[in-house]
């Protein structure tokens, strides 16, 4: 898959500075919790800058990110977290863990039924017996229902203000969203303006789709939710949970 983030990385911690990483990770650790008492080791797919991932080591976990940016990875590593650059559905580890995580939608990355399917077998692959899959994807229902709009992202810090326009181009007939970024910076101190475009293709899902991808890929679903929340799914639910169990 290619890489999204070539330059976004650089301006992903202050695009998401307001995103609450530490609720996130309370709420992922309790899922695990609940559903499986011996959760210790986390693979991670998509682990980022390694906000989520931090959380969950301050609480106790060992976790291992797997990513596909290189510029994601170094500033992960520079962090703290343990990661490497690897596309999620054609990595192979020597190793099994007690939890796969896939945060912010990573799955919906996943445009294609090819790497869908690998990217969960990959799962079930490195996953103890009984292991539990996590993810969040955006939900068909409220999709259809909202529309994808164009929206326009303003932050800043001491050094840089970063403006964002994200335009969405809509495929019915893929479930896929064309999500075409214009990022415009400007750097505070030199006063040097850049602008960059980049395009993030992002599939929405039905429960029934994700329930049928489960069984064919030696999974159980075990729970879906609106993410964060717990709410019952809706059309209101753009980012929904799913929790998966290994059985085979």
């Amino acid at each position: 898959m290619e890489d999204n983030f070539n330059q976004y990385s650089k301006y992903y911690n202050l695009l998401y500075q307001d995103k609450d990483y530490s609720a996130e990770a309370n709420y992922v650790a309790d899922q695990l919790i609940k559903h499986s008492k011996n959760v210790k080791c986390i693979l991670e797919f998509g682990s980022g800058t390694g906000s989520h991932g931090l959380f969950l080591k301050k609480k106790g976990f060992e976790i291992y990110g797997l990513e596909r940016s290189e510029g994601m990875v170094y500033l992960a590593k520079q962090n703290g977290l343990d990661c490497e650059i690897a596309d999620i559905s054609s990595f192979e580890l020597d190793k099994t863990f007690d939890a796969v995580i896939a945060l912010f939608h990573v799955v919906s990355y996943l445009t294609s039924n090819f790497l869908l399917v690998s990217a969960f077998k990959n799962a079930n692959k490195h996953l103890s017996k009984g292991g539990i899959f996590l993810f969040d994807v955006w939900y068909s229902p409220a999709v259809y229902e909202q529309r994808a709009l164009p929206r326009i992202k303003r932050m800043k810090n001491k050094e840089i203000s970063v403006i964002r326009f994200a335009e969405p181009v809509i495929d019915i007939n893929s479930n896929v969203i064309d999500v075409k970024f214009s990022v415009i910076t400007k750097d505070l101190i030199s006063k040097n303006i850049s602008e960059f475009q980049e395009s993030h293709l992002m599939r929405h899902f039905s429960i029934p789709e994700i329930n049928l991808l489960a069984e064919h890929t030696g999974f159980e679903l075990l729970q879906t939710e609106e993410f964060l929340t717990g709410k019952v799914p809706s059309e209101k639910t753009w980012g929904v949970c799913f929790i998966l169990k290994k059985i085979c």
